[in-house]
This record gives structure tokens, C-alpha cells and sequence, in this order.
């Protein structure tokens, strides 16, 4: 058996995994931040105009890479500040404190009887 010169897509990104974007431009070195869906990977790249910052691809276009990249550190320090993705919880029904359902403004500044 033959092994290909073409480098393997990735069955299913992991959180923290380190990847190459191959999305249509230069191949970027990469980081997963999450994967919202099958059809869907966050994951953090380095732009050469514009610096560290988080791109939405499709796994398709994302390929396994073992070697540390001279912008993982970058890399790293953007995924750590970020707050992780909220899930089902902000999805579910539950208001999560923001006042009763209908009222969707506070009661206005009562002046004192003057």
C-alpha cells in the first residue's frame, strides 16, 4: 500500500489540539478553541495584519500537526483569556436572572415628593 503525500483531515477536532488551517489562503498553524457542531471549529490563528484572533472553519480544513509553531504562545495566552463557550444551559428556557419574563425594563427613578 501507498502512502499519500496529502496531509489527513482530522476525524474530530478536540478543544486545545494543535492544527494547520487550510482554508482557501496561506495555511495558518492553529489551536482549537471549541466545536460548536460537526460543520463547525473555532479555533485560534495568528493574521499576519491583524494578530491572534479566533476563526470559524470547517474541519474539513483542518489537519493534525505535531510540532510547536512560533505563534503557539500567542496562541495559548488568546484561548486562556477567553471564557470558555456556553452550552445548552443559555438554550434550556431558564432566564438565567435577567428579571421577570414582560418586563423588559427597570422601574424608572421615583423622585421624592418635593
Amino acid at each position: 500500500m501507498r502512502e499519500s503525500h496529502y496531509a489527513v483531515w482530522m476525524e474530530s477536532p478536540n478543544a486545545g489540539e494543535l492544527v494547520t488551517v487550510a482554508s482557501g489562503g496561506p495555511e495558518l498553524d492553529g489551536i482549537v478553541f471549541d466545536t460548536p457542531s460537526r460543520a463547525k471549529a473555532v479555533v485560534a490563528v495568528v493574521d499576519p495584519d491583524r494578530g491572534p484572533l479566533f476563526r470559524t472553519v470547517h474541519p474539513r480544513t483542518l489537519t493534525e500537526r505535531t510540532t510547536e509553531g512560533p505563534d503557539d504562545r500567542a496562541l495559548r495566552l488568546l484561548v486562556r483569556r477567553t471564557p470558555s463557550p456556553v452550552r445548552a444551559a443559555a438554550r434550556d428556557g431558564s432566564t438565567g436572572g435577567h428579571g421577570s419574563p414582560g418586563h423588559a425594563r427597570g422601574a424608572m427613578h421615583r423622585t421624592t415628593g418635593k
